[in-house]
């Protein structure tokens, strides 16, 4: 269509003499006080513009959505246009409602709402080829969906971790070891239209009863009425292409913008990391001295923005290692154990081992207290909440034990397992040395230093037993995590679930095997036990809610903001996140003590004598609460809980290409937004739309205004006389009253001159 006039507006093209000219002829004389009254009213309407918002729209305020990730050679995700993609609404609750949409209706583009159970990658590709879709909205499914649902790859990490072309080529890209095979890989395509999980059941009733209501043709066969119910979804991204090309861009805006526009953020949090024995972080261990590093990550991920409850790929082992942590400390003897043990908790692992590739950086790089050549052994924790019967395995890399001094050390280690398995009534097993490392961060560390004695404990031998990876499905009902009815939320904090029961045991069995590891007597072993009321707590307060007595008495006063329902454990760019302030806290908790200082000396530790602020942190807390009051009685711990950086060397290098290191960004955008609102007929808003933008864009005289191509109904050009009739009235009105409110309201006359 030619520009008009105006700049900015539309113009439309001349049509032939005679269509709706004698219609328009009848109100040319009033079109030039149109103009100037329509001027006013656009003038105006900010004042009561927020008032007719809400009774024009409604918010959905409990969703999230698809963004947009990028890496070194794609972006994933999704994004709307600029303004945001609307579309009328059509429900979809079987996989026949979809020819609607995609062929049969007479009103698109459509905005889908996707019962969960439909939620699949052959249907979203689908829709993702059609041109009558501009949306998605999805529905959860409940219960979860029985065949299980994983947006992610079959190879998790592929290309980061250990096997290559140059070194266990026959394990690279996962070949004959598919660990997550339910993987769709939905989570890494990349959607040119928004999609929202919706997370609110009431939201979702009341979009479908505003399909019923608008949306469902009055007869087989025939077209449904207006006005219809749509939907609109806003999530603009502003990065595109790759990592590269939009942290080139930031770092352009950065060096000569004086206010730069960041178009994307490093994916990026902290590692936690704590320590049997207090270690001197501002020194570095002699390289004779050796260690047990025990591992496990914190993160996970799903198709949706921040939605990444995470239970058994992350939480399920995390909550073991903490437990087990607190055993190991509250050990005789374990002060005095020849070898330290190392805990670290690894941020960032979904995106391509974000959070050991760091670690393992800094080591090489003296960045650390440590260097790689002081781990004497490495125990990871994989997924290990559902394991099958007792029994877990042992895995291990089978390239690095064809070395003997190297099998040597890896035997050691799974006979300290082994040794302390049946005390903790579990049984351990190895899949055999022709299977390779499932995904972990101990390939990030074989990677760095070949050789190194590691072992990976999981609850499968070969795939995931887990069929939600990395999906919103990943939950605490998924663990079988279940409580009694018509217990209150304080209740459920302390009642010991069997979950929490079978995870305890585990936990016992790594404290045992740390403290043999360690060189502790075998017989001294037999005492360490993992408390299940802290494994309960814990589940509680990682997968329900964090906002809960005892997360409360952990934290700092200026902490309260990060507890809440349903915690989730996306790594994010903002740090560090929720979760791992928490497992800060609650690490610090259970591995510290209560020192006896003030406010003031427990927050300024390097002022008051004999504090050791080198070798602990200390944290004031709000501590529990004082009896039946509200109020609660702080204090300081002291403990060796401390952070370190996840953020990819790839950003610390600017080697925004790399393949060796993560590159994951996460674009920024605007504004976040999904509303709900009926529409008017097209036939009835066009016509006098494009007259009205011709009169505000113009200027000829009256008689050149251009005349719409189509014919103008009779309805329309009654609705727009009415209209022009009351604003010519309401103009009047307000002359006359205007000229007499001296009259009217008793003004009173102007001063006159004054003299001097």
């Amino acid at each position: 269509m030619a520009a008009g006039p105006g700049r900015g507006c539309p113009g439309t093209a001349r049509d032939s003499p005679g269509t709706g000219r004698d219609s328009l002829g009848m109100l040319r004389n009033s079109l030039g006080m149109l103009r100037a009254l329509l001027v006013a009213a656009l003038a105006a309407a900010p004042a009561g513009g927020n008032s007719v918002h809400r009774k024009i729209y409604i918010p959905l305020n409990h969703t999230a959505p698809c963004v947009r990730l990028l890496n070194a050679t794609h972006q994933i995700g999704c994004q709307s246009s600029l303004s945001g993609d609307t579309g009328v609404i059509h429900v979809v609750e079987r996989e026949q409602d979809l020819e609607w949409a995609l062929a049969e209706g007479p009103h698109p583009p459509y905005m889908i709402l996707l019962d969960g159970s439909l939620f699949s990658r052959e249907i979203l590709m689908r829709l993702k080829g059609s041109s009558r879709i501009s949306g998605l909205a999805v529905a959860a499914a409940s219960p979860a969906p029985a065949q299980g649902f994983s947006p992610g790859l079959k190879c998790p990490n592929d290309g980061f971790g250990l096997y290559s072309d140059t070194y266990g080529p026959q394990f690279a890209h996962c070949n004959g070891s598919e660990w997550n095979p339910d993987g769709s890989g939905l989570s890494y395509e990349d959607f040119p239209f928004p999609i929202f999980l919706l997370q609110d059941a009431n939201e979702t009733q009341l979009i479908k009863e505003c399909f019923r209501a608008h949306n469902l043709p009055p007869a087989p066969g025939a077209a449904p009425q207006f006005p219809l119910c749509a939907l609109q979804l806003l999530a603009h991204m502003h990065a595109a292409a790759s990592t590269v090309t939009c942290m080139r861009r930031s770092s352009l805006q950065s060096a000569f913008s004086i206010n730069p526009e960041i178009v994307c953020d490093p994916l990026l949090d902290y590692n936690v990391w704590s320590s049997l024995q207090p270690i001197n972080a501002s020194a570095r261990l002699p390289p004779e001295q050796r260690l047990v590093l025990a591992a496990t990550r914190v993160d996970s991920h799903s198709f949706f923005w921040n939605v990444a409850p995470g239970a058994e790929a992350a939480v399920g082992s995390f909550v073991v290692l903490l437990a087990a942590a607190q055993a190991l400390q509250a050990a005789p003897g374990s002060q005095r154990l020849p070898r330290n043990v190392l805990f670290v908790f690894f941020q960032g692992e979904s995106f391509d081992y974000i959070g050991s590739s760091r670690l393992a950086f800094d080591m090489e790089h003296d960045k650390f207290p440590l260097r790689l050549e002081n781990i004497g052994a490495f125990l990871e924790l994989g997924q290990v909440a559902l394991r099958n019967d007792s029994v877990l395995w042992m895995h291990t890399d089978p390239i690095s034990r064809r070395n003997e001094s190297v099998e040597s050390q890896v035997q050691s280690l799974l006979a300290a397992l082994r040794a302390a398995g049946p005390g903790a009534g579990l049984s351990l097993r190895e899949p055999g040395q022709s299977q390779p490392l499932p995904p972990s961060a101990l390939q990030r560390f074989l990677r760095a230093r070949r050789g190194l004695p590691g072992v990976l404990l999981a609850d499968h031998r070969g795939a995931f037993r887990n069929r939600y990876f990395q999906s919103i499905y990943d939950t605490a009902e998924s663990l079988g995590l279940r409580y009694p009815e018509g217990l209150s939320p304080e209740q459920r904090l302390e009642f010991v679930t069997d979950t929490a029961q079978a995870l305890a045991q585990v936990a016992t069995l790594v404290a045992r095997a740390l403290f043999s590891l360690a060189g502790g007597a075998a017989g001294a072993a037999e005492s360490i036990r993992a408390d299940p009321k802290t494994v309960t707590r814990l589940l509680y307060g990682f997968l329900l809610n964090s906002n809960n007595s005892w997360f409360q008495s952990v934290i700092k006063p200026d902490q309260r903001g990060i507890l809440g329902p349903f915690p989730q454990h996306y790594v994010a760019v903002s740090s560090p996140t929720n979760t791992t302030q928490l497992l800060q806290a609650v690490l610090g908790n259970l591995t510290g003590a209560s020192a006896n200082l003030s406010r003031e000396q427990c927050q300024e530790p390097g002022k008051t004598p004999g504090t050791l602020p080198e070798l602990y942190e200390y944290w004031w807390v709000q501590g529990p609460l004082d009896g039946n009051s509200s109020s609660r009685i702080p204090g300081c711990v002291r403990s060796g809980v401390r952070l370190s950086p996840a953020l990819s060397p790839a950003f610390e290098l600017r080697r925004w290409d790399s393949r060796e290191f993560s590159t994951w960004t996460e674009s920024r955008w605007k504004d976040v937004r999904a509303r709900l609102f009926l529409v008017a007929s097209r036939e009835l808003e066009l016509p006098t739309l494009a007259l009205l933008l011709s009169l505000l864009c113009t200027k000829p005289p009256i008689s050149q205004y251009p005349i719409p191509k189509f014919p103008i109904p009779v309805f329309q050009l009654l609705t727009l006389a009415l209209g022009v009739l009351v604003l010519l009235l309401s103009l009047l009105c307000t002359f006359l009253i205007n000229s007499k409110a001296e009259l009217l309201f008793g003004l009173p006359a102007p001063p006159g001159p004054s003299g001097y």
